[in-house]
């Protein structure tokens, strides 16, 4: 527990706090656990807030690109992409693609990125390349989402270095807890030697069906462990929210009635709320 406390949000004054909100948050998705939705809330949580007036770029940091695809974009005709900005050095700017989304926009990936880790080794403050391409986008955007691979190597570490506050997803199954205390660790390290400001945005329950006792038991024991800490927004387990990715769409777009498109749009109003 004293690492949750250790990471709790430290309030700041009244003018800080007006002074943040003209900029956009950059906001990590991390859980070195594949499987746990993470690209899934990515990908529609970007778009909810899209939908509902705000200014987003999704930074795809995954090589395996499925927020990319799952947006529609053709991953295998692009330019430029994150690889090109964190190892040649290209602006951003000219990796940035507009989605179907209006309002929503993408820095894409590439398998490529799967060799960035070992090309950055040598490169000064390696552990801030990635924030050194994103600050500067602070401005132009209400939300900078940076969609991790599930792991904790240096592409990861860049990402919670670049960030504000970091949202973990944790599916409601077996071991969901498992490795938790290792990115809680990582994170406590990223913020006592390169980022002291990050903050956890909260943690993330997904894939929740009420009729499961184990969903239950999962739920309650994230409840008391993480306590205020965890979102009021659980995102279900549902069929279309599961479809829309191999249509290159987000659920709002692919089936707006569907109870995932209405979790993600809940929780894009939670957040919104909290700042």
């Amino acid at each position: 527990m004293e690492d949750i406390f250790y990471l709790c949000p430290i309030k700041t004054d009244s003018n800080k706090v007006s002074l943040i909100k003209n900029m956009g948050k950059i906001i990590s998705l991390a859980n070195q656990k594949g499987g746990v939705g993470k690209t899934t809330t990515a990908i529609n949580l970007s778009a909810s807030l899209a939908s509902l007036g705000k200014k987003v770029l999704l930074v795809d940091a995954d090589p395996q690109a499925n927020a990319s695809s799952g947006l529609g974009i053709d991953i295998r005709s692009l330019e430029y992409t994150i690889y090109e900005c964190l190892i040649d050095g290209v602006s951003p700017e000219k990796a940035i693609l507009p989605t179907e989304v209006e309002g929503l926009y993408i820095i894409p990936s590439h398998i490529d990125l799967v060799g960035a880790e070992i090309e950055m080794l040598n490169m000064e403050n390696r552990e801030r390349c990635m924030q050194k391409l994103l600050t500067p986008l602070k401005s132009d955007y209400d939300y900078i989402f940076i969609d991790c691979s599930p792991s904790l190597g240096l592409i990861t570490v860049n990402a919670l270095t670049a960030s504000n506050s970091v949202i973990i997803p944790v599916q409601c199954e077996y071991f969901a807890l498992e490795g938790i205390s290792k990115l809680l660790n990582t994170i406590k390290i990223i913020k006592g030697k390169l980022n002291p400001a990050l903050e956890i945005e909260g943690f993330l329950l997904t894939m929740y069906d009420n009729r499961l006792r184990l969903a239950n038991q999962v739920y309650d024991e994230v409840k008391i462990h993480f306590e205020g800490m965890v979102f009021d927004t659980v995102i279900t387990r549902n069929v279309r929210l599961s479809e829309a990715p191999s249509h290159g769409k987000p659920a709002l777009l692919y089936d707006p009635e569907s109870k995932g498109a209405t979790n993600y749009i809940d929780l894009a109003n939670e957040l919104i709320k909290s700042h």
